[in-house]
């Protein structure tokens, strides 16, 4: 059996001075201790300080000094098209969905649910196999975080069963609250 290396750092776009690489789904790009087996037969002990999501064209530092890259690994996928798709940009991304957005096309990890609402929505929805490489989040964290999809998602809308409420105060005794409701699809107890 080969050797374990440790990988304790990450360099980003470091791929591509890489020797050696290992292919990852998206949610297997999420990580922090892990042993990875490479394309060469080599193990590595991926051990980061903290989950760190990991994008392809990434590589992992050996404690050697070595590289190893990451890729994107082939995966199930919908490919979504349609007339309107920023429209339908919008109701995945409403969804809290991790979306790869390319020119004329979509796509999303496999989810009858939202195959079935893009569908209802007009969308062209085809069952693909692809490396998957979705937009990072908006505040450089690189990653969104889908959640479950329950019955209760459709076309209509999505909700959040728990209410939260936001006071915001302004000086001068001004003080703006503001609430609103959002259904995750599961119950929150609390108890008193």
């Amino acid at each position: 059996m080969a050797e374990l290396e440790t990988a304790q750092e990450v360099r980003r776009g470091g791929g591509a001075e890489a020797g050696d690489r290992v292919r990852l789904s998206y949610d297997a790009r999420f990580l922090r201790r892990k042993v990875l087996v490479t394309e060469a037969g080599a193990r590595v002990l991926v051990d980061l300080p903290r989950t760190t999501s990991l994008d392809a064209g990434d590589a992992l530092v050996l404690a050697s000094g070595g590289l190893v890259a990451v890729e994107a690994d082939q995966e199930p996928l919908l490919e979504v098209r349609g007339a309107e798709l920023v429209r339908l940009a919008w109701h995945i991304g409403n969804r809290h969905t991790p979306c790869q957005v390319e020119e004329g096309r979509l796509l999303i990890q496999r989810d009858h649910v939202m195959a079935d609402m893009l569908a209802r929505l007009g969308a062209e929805v085809a069952e693909v196999e692809e490396p998957f490489t979705p937009e990072g989040g908006a505040y450089g964290e690189g990653r969104t975080h889908g959640h479950d999809h329950g019955a209760q998602h459709g076309p209509e809308g999505h909700g959040h069963g728990h209410s939260h409420e936001h006071g915001h105060g302004h000086g001068h005794g001004h003080n703006h609250g503001h609430g609103h409701d959002h259904d995750h699809g599961h119950e929150h107890a609390h108890e008193s």
